[in-house]
């Protein structure tokens, strides 16, 4: 099956990437919808001891992401390698980084992960159609490796009045 031209090909990637990253802000926002939007309708996820549906992935993460008092991901290496103008391979590298409640401090953790992801351009949009995540290694953080934040500093929040959201909203 022949791989897209060039310029599409770049386009394609951009897109792709584009992609991962709203998953990861939906993540990290606690933003489900964002994150199912990044999903074609019939998609499949393995997560951890999790694998079905996405929208049964989007109810088993929810209950785990409350239990946070911060999430964080960063995005590494990607590698697409197209199966044809609308179907690619995608592998991305990242590290994410979680915070437990102060009743969870065993939940203070940083992760070396993969997505291994199919994504599929349908309609014209390109979204997860399979994704696995695989994790590579994990360091368990005590609770007094945190430092507090001061109160002055603007704090990221976990839902829609984290700045990402507010400042492009109000300007504020």
């Amino acid at each position: 099956m022949p791989e897209p031209e060039p310029l599409e090909r770049l386009v394609a990637e951009a897109e792709i990437g584009r992609v991962v990253a709203r998953y990861c802000r939906g993540i990290d926002r606690m933003d489900l919808e964002l994150v199912r939007a990044c999903y074609h309708d019939d998609a499949h996820d393995e997560h951890g001891s999790f694998s079905g549906t996405v929208d049964s992935y989007l109810e088993w993460v929810a209950p785990l992401l409350a239990k946070y008092d911060a999430t964080m991901h960063f995005l590494g290496n990607q590698l697409v390698e197209f199966d044809g103008p609308d179907a690619a391979w995608v592998e991305t590298y990242g590290i994410s980084i979680h915070r437990g409640l102060p009743d969870a401090p065993h939940l203070n953790l940083s992760t070396g992960f993969r997505f291994v992801d199919r994504f599929e351009r349908r309609h014209g949009e390109w979204r997860i159609a399979r994704r696995v995540a695989v994790a590579d290694w994990s360091l368990r953080h005590g609770p007094d490796d945190w430092w507090p934040l001061p109160e002055h500093h603007r704090q990221g929040r976990r839902d829609r009045s984290d700045a990402v959201y507010s400042v492009r909203e109000d300007g504020t």
